[in-house]
């Protein structure tokens, strides 16, 4: 789930349109127009320390991959064919890191986020620098409404951390810091509150993949920005969604029209990031099976400026 910032894998833009699909966004409905599924595939993991593959994300000095609870004691660093260059301990404890992001200044940002039961009184989103030079530093978060499982975060340009929660039956509410602090600036010393900004409403699609049938076309599980903040991506188990964020505001752009764009059957995808280039690239787990590829959609960010509507919160959009 993240913004690339420089790219190990360059591509060319592609096309495509075709009919349209309903997901609905704050308290009312919104269309989303679907594109013929173009996903190639990229490189395939062979280190099966990435079986339970949860996040990516490309800070300009490479490309880093994570898995979810159990396996999110460490970062892999990935070299442009998918294998494991190094493997970098995290240094903090972690519950259940769900996503992975960056900022421009290389830092990571693991999303310990996941809560399946809905029993943390508590989540995090933890600074992580590859390079070493500085201790990995949690800054706590706590929902005003109780707690959520979430397994996405989104990081705006000017570093606004955004938290999409999971929903099986498709009902997912966005996340802000109160204030609307940069992910630097939130205290490493005592929680910050979050703000409800908004809720999107996922309809079933027909696309196969995931470990959960129907539902799983519904539960938003990774997110990502483009490299220049334009462009927002939201991804199910079974399909991607771009929006267009031509002011690079991540909120705004999740209440807009998307386009919905189909997986090719992922057995648990959820990860998901750009490369500098405009290109999307999807990860999955393994789900009991052999590790399957990175794939790859070439020039998504200009399908979603094409494809995109604008819209504001509390809409019943359009």
């Amino acid at each position: 789930m993240n913004r690339q910032h420089a790219s190990t894998c360059r591509a060319a833009i592609i096309a495509g349109a075709v009919t349209a699909l309903v997901t609905g966004i704050q308290f009312g409905t919104a269309t989303a127009q679907q594109v013929s599924p173009t996903f190639e595939v990229l490189c395939t993991p062979t280190d099966t320390g990435l079986t339970e593959l949860s996040g990516l994300a490309d800070t300009g000095a490479g490309m880093y991959a994570l898995g979810d609870s159990g396996a999110d004691d460490r970062v892999a660093e990935l070299d442009p064919t998918c294998q494991v260059t190094r493997w970098i301990p995290v240094g903090t404890p972690t519950y259940d890191v769900e996503d992975l992001d960056s900022t421009p200044d290389g830092i990571l940002w693991l999303a310990d986020i996941g809560d399946n039961n809905k029993v943390r009184p508590s989540v995090a989103l933890i600074g992580f620098d590859p390079t070493g030079a500085e201790a990995a530093t949690p800054r706590v978060l706590t929902y005003p409404d109780g707690a959520h499982d979430a397994e996405t975060l989104l990081i705006s340009n000017d570093g606004l951390p955004v938290i999409v929660t999971k929903d099986y039956l498709g009902s997912s509410d966005v996340y802000t810091p109160v204030g609307n602090q940069s992910v630097h600036d939130l205290s490493t010393t005592v929680p910050t509150q979050l703000n409800k900004v908004g809720h999107l409403q996922f309809s079933p699609t027909t696309t196969p993949g995931g470990p959960v049938n129907g539902a799983g076309t519904m539960a938003v599980t990774g997110g990502a920005v483009s490299d220049d903040g334009t462009v927002v991506a939201l991804r199910t188990y079974t399909d991607v969604y771009l929006y267009s964020a031509p002011d690079g505001d991540v909120v705004k752009a999740l209440s807009t029209k998307a386009v919905r764009v189909p997986l090719p059957n992922e057995p648990q995808g959820e990860a998901i990031t750009f490369n500098n280039d405009g290109d999307l690239i999807s990860g999955s787990e393994a789900y009991q099976g052999p590790l399957p590829p990175l794939l790859i959609l070439r020039g998504a960010t200009a399908l979603a400026e094409a494809g995109g509507s604008a819209g504001s919160l509390g809409s019943t959009g359009s």
